[in-house]
């Protein structure tokens, strides 16, 4: 849970940053009252850079606020008990061992047909050695 934890710190800081640095972007390219007032002068080129900002931090902050809220749903709720949990558990070890049991019995049918061929390979092997021997001899 620690993990998950530090996960969703990091989504949070990482959202801070990204709200940090869109307003430094507009406090940088909004033109200054007045310089323009004084200057009368239009402000189109900072416009066009503020623009091509506003879909790149739009993005990021969305994608930011949907992974925070992936990792707040991800974490356990309240009505996870230790009675809940206890008997989850239990219920995971029962199916353990009955995997386990249900594997032993695979192996042991595996075993038995390994064994099976084996015979059956070596009746082969004594037929083709006996029938080679009577033609060798004929």
């Amino acid at each position: 849970m620690a993990d998950r934890l530090t996960q969703l710190q990091d989504a949070v800081n990482q959202l801070a940053d990204h709200f940090c640095n869109s307003v430094g972007i507009i406090q940088q390219t909004a033109p200054a009252i007045l310089q323009e007032s004084k200057s009368g002068g239009s402000g189109r080129q900072q416009d066009v850079n503020q623009e091509n900002h506003i879909p790149l931090f739009g993005s990021l902050i969305t994608r930011t606020a949907k992974d925070i809220d992936f990792l707040i749903d991800a974490l356990p709720s309240n009505q996870c008990s230790a009675e809940l949990q206890t008997t989850s558990l239990e219920r995971l070890e029962q199916e353990n061992k009955e995997a386990g049991e249900k594997l032993e019995q695979v192996i042991d049918e595996g075993e038995k047909l390994l064994a099976q061929i084996r015979c059956a390979l070596a009746e082969i092997s004594d037929s083709l050695l006996s029938s080679s021997i009577k033609k060798s001899k004929e």
